[in-house]
């Protein structure tokens, strides 16, 4: 049985929930709502007949709002609440810090990177280039570290990617998310990269505004995305792609399935010793979320890979 540790909770996201209920194969209604989130519980209600996965249980956890924790604890059954974050260490085999507030990230994932204790950490990663090298340097170390945005296992992205040849050499990607690029960008630019099998871009430039983060991203002399996140518009992950020949759009609805095909991918991941994503893939996206942001600080400046 591999004995997964959870840290969480950031405002707003509740992976700590969900994640542990498709871990464990169980949840609680009235803890998941009263903490704000019955649209959780709605799709594990939908989705009952496939939580749990066998071979894996998260058996700890942290939060540093002690009634966070009681609360997942109680919703996901998970054993043992802790007191300190690395209490975990030497009690549990992999780690998953489920936050998706980047500024924290370092500071709960190092001590894990550390000790060698496989751990994933939800998106995005750093929006930071500097805490970007040390992560790095603690993979080419041959440490364990997992990061992405489940975007990258969504079904709608790979069954598109499938049918791609069909729409000739492609020119235009457009984008569409709610919310901010700082923790939205990420979804939408793991979205491209998967379905584009991760290619090295050009040049990022930032062309928004308050409430309206709009990125242009050179992908190649004849490719560019367009991303746009919108904070007031209803929620949605809409990807259009523009071929030569076709052009089709993709809907991201079922956040579900790309969760637990997340989840299940650091599994067999700890089970093979190896992350199944390649890091490189990891700091691709990550220098474009970083790299847009450091063009909207400098004027909307064009920025080069």
């Amino acid at each position: 049985m591999i004995k997964i540790g959870m840290i969480g909770m950031s405002e707003g996201n509740a992976h700590p929930y969900s994640w542990t209920a498709i871990i464990n194969g169980v949840y609680d209604v009235v803890e998941i709502d009263k903490a704000g989130f019955p649209a959780v519980s709605d799709y594990l209600k939908a989705n009952e007949a496939t939580l749990g996965i066998i071979g894996a249980r998260v058996t700890h956890i942290w939060c540093e709002d002690s009634g966070q924790a009681e609360s997942i604890a109680k919703s996901g059954r998970i054993e043992f609440v802790l007191d300190k974050l690395t209490d975990m260490i030497g009690e549990v085999d992999a780690v998953i810090l489920a936050r998706d507030d980047p500024d924290r990230h370092w500071e709960m994932a190092e001590p894990f990177l550390e000790e060698g204790i496989p751990i994933f950490v939800d998106k995005p990663l750093t929006i930071n280039l500097d805490e970007l090298d040390q992560y790095k340097a603690y993979v080419d170390q041959g440490r364990f570290l997992m990061s992405c945005s489940s975007m990258r296992y969504a079904n709608e992205i790979m069954t598109a990617k499938a049918s791609l040849s069909k729409l000739g050499p492609i020119h235009l990607l457009t984008v569409v998310g709610k919310k901010d690029w700082k923790k939205y960008g990420v979804h939408m630019v793991e979205a491209v990269m998967s379905l584009l099998d991760d290619p090295r871009p050009i040049a990022v430039q930032y062309l928004g505004k308050p409430n309206y983060d709009i990125v242009q991203l050179e992908i190649s002399p004849n490719c560019y995305a367009s991303i746009h996140l919108i904070a007031a518009i209803v929620p949605t992950f809409q990807l259009s792609v523009f071929g030569e020949k076709e052009w089709t759009t993709v809907d991201i609805r079922n956040s579900y399935a790309m969760f637990k095909e997340n989840i299940l991918e650091f599994i067999k991941s700890i089970q093979l010793g190896k992350p199944t994503l390649d890091f490189s893939k990891t700091v691709n996206v990550m220098e474009v979320i970083a790299k847009a942001l450091q063009s909207k600080e400098m004027n909307n400046q064009k920025i080069y890979f």
